[in-house]
């Protein structure tokens, strides 16, 4: 079994086993050359490799148990942030995630999970710039994490004049919020602004300075939050979601040399694939990745789309429509 100890000395839930197998590997190396300097040793340390050998079969099945488990866990993980903002296509795009985000306020609402806004950033038209939301409930993760990707739309905007359908994005990030941490932040890569908030929270919240950004100067990822009440409740609440999108970025990067061979997963996981296609005027939604569409878009939008979360769970595939 190929285990990478240093990684998984980092891991609370394995790093005694780690010592135990790396104080094993120790003791394997120093009994053989026990063996080359004397021959005459060879029945006694066939017998304390046998022992050595056993010990190190118990321990590694040890620790896959509590890998797997760990996997189990966070395909379960009862928390996430997801994510929303505007791609391209000016005011219809913000409109766009503005919907995306409400259609999963909505499906929120009809499986029971608690629903949250960490941060959101509107245009005139009150749709969305960009926008974090926090939601808590069971399986929320296993149920919502092939939302990550670029959506796109395409309908005639109330504005449009000439009854042109136009094009616009919105991409979407979900993000687990996991109870193991696999790496600390040091706190030197850390760059934090504090700035008073707006909206809901009563008085203090405009008067203080309570909204907080939060940049990992090393990758440039950048995370707000600002509807919590105090400056240090937004802090932990921005730390927490950095942490999550760090986490994130380093297995979209892991994806990347490894997609060939992710049974799991369909597609990359990157926001920056496009992932389905909400025609309006066609009165249809079509995911690209299971090439299967669905009909009936104004209840699509207001929340019913666990028959779509079930097709891309299953991997159930069907024929794509142009």
């Amino acid at each position: 079994m190929n285990l990478n100890l240093e990684e998984l000395k980092k891991n609370h839930n394995t790093s005694y086993l780690a010592s135990v197998l790396e104080r094993l590997n120790k003791e394997e190396i120093e009994v053989r050359e026990m063996l080359a300097k004397d021959i005459t040793l060879k029945e006694m340390v066939e017998g304390e490799l046998k022992s050595i050998e056993e010990q190190r079969n118990v321990i590694e099945k040890q620790i896959q148990d509590i890998l797997d488990k760990d996997i189990g866990e966070e395909e379960m993980a009862n928390e996430i942030v997801l994510e929303v903002r505007a791609g391209a296509g000016g005011d219809e795009a913000s409109l766009f995630a503005w919907e995306l985000a409400h259609m999963y306020e909505l499906f929120s609402v009809i499986k029971g999970w608690q629903w949250k806004t960490n941060y959101e950033s509107k245009n005139e038209l009150g749709g969305y710039k960009e926008a974090s939301f926090e939601i808590k409930g069971k399986g929320v993760y296993k149920m919502m994490r092939y939302e990550t990707g670029v959506h796109r739309v395409q309908r005639i905007p109330a504005t449009e004049k000439n009854g042109r359908v136009h094009t616009s994005t919105a991409s979407v990030a979900v993000l687990p919020i996991r109870k193991k941490v696999l790496f600390e932040i040091n706190p030197a890569d850390l760059e934090m602004e504090y700035s008073r908030s707006g909206g809901k929270g009563g008085q203090n919240v405009n008067k203080v300075e309570t909204a907080v950004r939060l940049i990992h100067k090393p990758t440039g990822l950048d995370v707000r939050s600002t509807n919590e009440r105090s400056q240090l409740a937004n802090r932990e609440k921005a730390l927490m979601i950095l942490t999550a999108k760090l986490q994130q970025f380093k297995e979209e990067e892991e994806a990347k040399k490894y997609a060939g061979v992710r049974k799991d997963q369909i597609g990359t996981g990157d926001r920056s694939e496009k992932i389905r296609t909400y025609n309006f005027s066609q009165d249809r939604v079509t995911d690209h990745r299971i090439k299967k569409s669905w009909h009936n878009l104004p209840k699509i939008m207001t929340g019913y789309i666990e028959e779509i979360v079930e097709a891309l769970q299953s991997g159930e595939t069907g024929d794509e429509e142009e």
